[in-house]
């Protein structure tokens, strides 16, 4: 922290007696510069500025009250106390000096105790104001600092659990890529409807983007034997399926319960759980419909599926773009949010750009590209 016998005081008075006095008042404690009219003070001022400024008030020129409200206007010069020196006693003058931005009033003639009383107190405060600054900035970097590593943390937790799902799905790899994309896409663009636009923050949005992986995740609780079966499901191996939902909600709701309700999972549960629900209630594992399908999963059902249509699989090859576009067209209203279906459909061609900047194959790409 600064001291005070390293503060520079500024004197600006246009009587040669008064800034004797101050000089031999202050001289011995302070450094100490000296200015005959408010001109020359603010010149000063932007070469060398003070700790403290002692202002007379009536000068040729331009008044201290002016000085005063001139630094007050300049950021760089906002924080430097000054106090007025004036031979007025009158209510209305030191009101005007406080209105101008000064700290303090001392009056004429001077008496050297009393101004060294209040330079010592003013410059003590000035330096207490600095000191605490200082100390905010560093806490605030610290918090910042921290607040990343958070981040950075959540979003390699979140990673290193998807890479479950895709070690055991080997189609899962690209999808994920895929996929959290679309869904910060649809998210952002889903923004110009006014019911969304409040809730859709970017941190909101950053948080969907960064869990979407997640979806899946409940695939690692499936048998290999059905997770990895070429062909049609049967009945049964189709409902153990249907349970990757519910694993990877009780998985990750087991995880959150240690970070409470704020946890950085909550978007990943609903992700998980309800991205196979359909708008018309047909979907599984609830048969939620409608607004009752959290919002994040409503998201994902497009997103997955168009994924699901554009990409190859053992049992099909890719679909093209327009393809996989008609067939969710053709879901409006009974698999998809209507809302969020003609979103995706305003905004399709962001979607092809995605999928085949993350294609798993070159058979997918060529396909996207057809027309």
């Amino acid at each position: 922290m600064k001291k005070l016998s390293d503060c520079t005081v500024l004197i600006v008075d246009d009587t040669e007696e008064n800034v004797d006095l101050l000089v031999e008042a202050l001289g011995d404690e302070y450094e100490l510069s000296v200015a005959m009219d408010g001109y020359a003070a603010l010149e000063i001022i932007k070469v060398n500025p003070p700790d403290i400024i002692l202002l007379d008030v009536m000068m040729p020129g331009i008044s201290g009250y002016e000085v005063c409200e001139k630094l007050k206007e300049n950021d760089d010069t906002s924080g430097i106390p000054i106090i007025f020196l004036t031979a007025m006693t009158d209510i209305e003058s030191k009101t005007k000096a406080f209105h101008a931005g000064a700290v303090d009033y001392i009056t004429k003639p001077f008496d050297a105790m009393e101004v060294k009383a209040r330079v010592n107190t003013h410059l003590s405060l000035r330096l207490a104001k600095i000191e605490i600054s200082k100390q905010n900035k560093t806490l605030e970097e610290k918090v910042l600092e921290r607040t990343e590593e958070l981040s950075l943390t959540q979003e390699v937790t979140i990673e290193a659990m998807a890479c479950l799902a895709e070690y055991r799905d080997p189609e899962t790899g690209g999808h994920i890529k895929r996929t959290k994309n679309y869904v910060r896409v649809l998210a952002q663009k889903l923004r110009s409807i006014p019911k969304y636009a409040d809730y859709l923050t970017d941190d909101v949005i950053d948080l969907m983007y960064k869990s979407a992986p997640l979806h899946d995740i409940g695939k690692v609780g499936i048998r290999d034997e059905v997770l990895l079966k070429p062909g049609r499901l049967t009945d049964k191996e189709f409902e153990e399926m249907k349970s990757h939902t519910v694993i990877g909600h009780n998985a990750l709701y087991t995880a959150s319960k240690k970070l409470g309700e704020h946890s950085f999972l909550k978007y990943s549960m609903d992700f998980a759980k309800y991205h196979q629900e359909k708008w018309d209630g047909s979907g599984y594992p609830d048969g939620l419909s409608g607004d009752k399908i959290p919002l994040v999963a409503r998201i994902m059902a497009i997103a997955d599926v168009y994924d699901a249509l554009i990409s190859k699989r053992v049992y099909k090859p890719p679909f093209t773009h327009e393809k996989a576009i008609g067939i969710i067209k053709e879901n409006r209203g009974t698999h998809f949010d209507p809302e969020i279906t003609d979103i995706f459909l305003e905004n399709n061609e962001l979607f092809r750009e995605i999928a085949i900047e993350y294609a798993d194959f070159a058979e997918e790409k060529l396909t996207l590209r057809a027309k």
